[in-house]
């Protein structure tokens, strides 16, 4: 819940940049991870039923029941996802997409309670443990938000060895259909050298 499931959603959101076999390849990655995670939730749950009293007196019992049935419904919508074309698609995503986010937050939050509890039960330190996973998490989510400005930082600017050079709409003699001086985004005539550059 912790680490497969948001790590299903990183590499499924990085498929969306990608094309051809690459992109195949993401969404296969996407479907693995979590149909093991699903598997592993399951495994979970069977132990947890067969070793530990459960009353579902604590927090995190009964959030984890809540979720292990929220997996599985997850799991049989994204096996009942329409083929692009479909007017129910659009409907499909919005519900999965939602459906996944919702799952992968609490579950987090869930493994908190779980720790918690766990220190409550043992009356042993936990800390070390919610620093390890607050460091994962957080690096996960650094990550799955970077996402999305990687592709506009890179456009940024023109990286010439170790010299980066921001591109700047330069005025060329050019001219539109009106007689008017255009801008636009690469030099004229010849590419800049270094020389120019820096002049």
């Amino acid at each position: 819940m912790g680490f497969l499931m948001p790590l299903g959603v990183i590499t499924v959101r990085m498929s969306h940049r990608e094309e051809g076999g690459r992109r195949k390849a993401l969404v296969y990655l996407h479907f693995v991870l979590q149909i093991l995670s699903v598997l592993l939730a399951t495994a979970g749950a069977i132990m947890s039923i067969k070793s530990f009293e459960n009353s579902f007196y604590n927090n995190h019992q009964r959030i984890g029941l809540g979720l292990y049935g929220a997996i599985w419904v997850q799991a049989v919508v994204g096996f009942l996802r329409p083929r692009r074309g479909n007017k129910r698609r659009r409907t499909w995503y919005i519900v999965h997409w939602i459906l996944g986010t919702v799952i992968s937050l609490v579950g987090i939050i869930n493994i908190y309670t779980g720790i918690s509890a766990y220190h409550k039960k043992m009356s042993r330190s936990t800390r070390l443990l919610a620093i390890l996973f607050t460091a994962q998490v957080s690096f996960m989510a650094f990550f799955y938000l970077f996402q999305d400005k990687w592709e506009y930082m890179q456009k940024q600017g023109v990286i010439l060895g170790n010299i980066e050079v921001p591109i700047t709409p330069t005025v060329c003699n050019q001219q539109n259909d009106h007689n008017q001086k255009v801008l636009v985004p690469e030099p004229c005539g010849k590419r800049n050298s270094l020389k120019n550059l820096f002049d």
